[in-house]
């Protein structure tokens, strides 16, 4: 899906916590004080094909390092962003601001 959209388009994931089980199940569940199994629910969608998965706990630490190598390798395109010494455009923003105060206006 990635590979698809890699000229042109956008793929959107989410990711859901769930239990796949019915509200009713959950109730009777917690009435019987035994602990519910949460999932991940993971959802990638290119706006035409949408694919899902669910994984457990057990599965997660492992899927998390598969997913950020795949982000990582398909993020070529991003630019990086320029950024500007702190100090220095603090003490340029002081200089203008002292500046536009301090001058006088002439008389004619």
């Amino acid at each position: 899906m990635f590979e698809k959209s890699k000229e042109k388009g956008s793929v959107w994931v989410t990711l859901k916590r769930s239990s796949l089980k019915s509200k009713l199940q959950k109730r009777k569940l917690s009435a019987a004080g035994e602990s519910i199994e949460y999932r991940c629910l993971i959802r990638a969608t290119d706006a035409k094909k949408t694919i899902s998965t669910s994984v457990g706990a057990k599965d997660h630490q492992r899927f998390q390092a598969s997913y950020a190598t795949i982000l990582k390798a398909h993020m070529t395109a991003l630019k990086k962003r320029e950024r500007k010494d702190r100090k220095k455009s603090t003490e340029a923003d002081k200089k203008e601001s002292t500046s536009s105060t301090t001058t006088k206006p002439k008389k004619l």
